[in-house]
């Protein structure tokens, strides 16, 4: 759906034209937090992998506090520069990130026990936390709509996408034990700068996110404003104020919370897919999944079951506060003629260069080439 609506709002558009503007805010609303909240994780993370190194900023307190607060603000700075450095930094981190895994696994080469590989734990089920463990595994396979909020500045959205794609700090252990300390080291810095290219990607999309938003006209259009490197610049400005309050909370809480949020927002995307291809089956996009609606529903199917039980296992706390946030925007968001658009005292306008969501596709949409 990306190709099809190739532009900066992303899923909130795709939800926008399958069940109206009220819930493409919501999706905007939720998503949007839940990238913020899993933008303050990344911080935490590269100050875990370095606790074995400087145990000061891995422990609780000023020292911490400051780490977090410097590294919000040094990539906040990378992302106000424009897609071209985020690019190009996360592509960096990338490949220096990969290098000391692949050296590891040749290292570990000769200690392969092939026996061990199908062993079981004695304690499977009574030693294993679910909670944390489907709570991981969905935090590590999400956040792939993400790109569909960057649409809008790819020269062929159309095209094809390429395909890129233990307890935390642990494989710095592992990598010691298998090749020394050098090894270790080298794990530990490519682990704590690979959490420093997500963070600039999320942001990147988070802010292109509130962007597509103000064009659509659902948020002020200052939001709209961008930096003289075309960056979406109060878009970055909430996000990173955002991740600097939320960053104080523990790995666990912070994707137990980021994962709350997407579940609903994946929902409704799954929602808004099989509406879309009913109700405009001929809408001219350049892929189309090959399956039928009863088709669509049924791949569609497992994800949903996996989502009901992430947020099954939720913690109250988690629930309580996700809900809550969830239940602030539900009631009134700000479209034409509101009372609360009317309080805002800001200006909303939609951008010229958007089609209309007026429950049919303009003609064209889906395989622009360029924008």
């Amino acid at each position: 759906m990306g190709t099809m609506f190739p532009e900066n709002g992303g899923y909130v558009v795709w939800v926008s034209s399958a069940l109206g503007p009220f819930w493409g805010f919501q999706q905007g609303w939720m998503k949007w937090l839940s990238g913020v909240i899993d933008n303050a994780l990344y911080p935490v993370l590269f100050l875990d992998y370095l606790k074995s190194s400087i145990p000061a900023v891995a422990a609780g307190g000023a020292a911490r506090s400051i780490s977090v607060l410097a590294l919000t603000a040094a990539l906040t700075y990378l992302n106000y520069r424009g897609l071209t450095i985020v690019g190009g930094v996360a592509v960096f981190l990338g490949v220096f990130s990969i290098l000391p895994f692949a050296v590891m696994g040749l290292l570990s080469i000769p200690r392969l026990e092939p026996s061990r590989w199908l062993a079981a734990p004695p304690d499977l089920r009574s030693g294993v936390d679910w909670n944390l463990y489907l709570n991981t595994l969905f935090w590590n396979l999400n956040y792939w709509d993400s790109i569909s909020t960057l649409a809008g500045r790819c020269r062929n959205p159309s095209g094809p996408s390429p395909g890129e794609l233990w307890t935390d700090g642990y494989f710095s252990e592992v990598a010691k034990i298998i090749g020394g300390a050098w090894l270790a080291w080298w794990v530990q810095a490519a682990a704590a700068l690979s959490n420093m290219g997500m963070f600039v990607a999320e942001m990147s999309s988070d802010s292109f996110q509130l962007l597509g938003m103000a064009e659509r006209g659902m948020l002020p259009e200052f939001f709209a404003r961008r930096s003289p490197y075309g960056a979406p610049l109060v878009g970055i400005l909430f996000s990173a104020s955002g991740v600097a309050l939320l960053s104080w909370l523990s790995f666990q809480e912070i994707i137990a919370a980021e994962n709350f949020l997407y579940c609903f927002g994946m929902i409704m995307e799954f929602v808004a897919f099989v509406k879309l291809r009913v109700e405009q089956p001929a809408a001219s996009r350049p892929y189309k999944v090959p399956l039928g609606t009863t088709g669509c529903v049924l791949m569609l199917l497992p994800p949903t079951v996996l989502i009901c039980v992430v947020l099954a296992l939720s913690s109250l706390k988690v629930m309580v506060v996700s809900l809550a946030a969830v239940f602030l925007r539900l009631p009134s968001p700000p479209f034409p003629g509101t009372r609360e658009r009317r309080a805002l005292r800001a200006t909303f306008s939609s951008s010229s260069t958007v089609p209309p969501l007026d429950g049919a596709l303009p003609r064209g949409v889906g395989g622009r080439m360029d924008r």
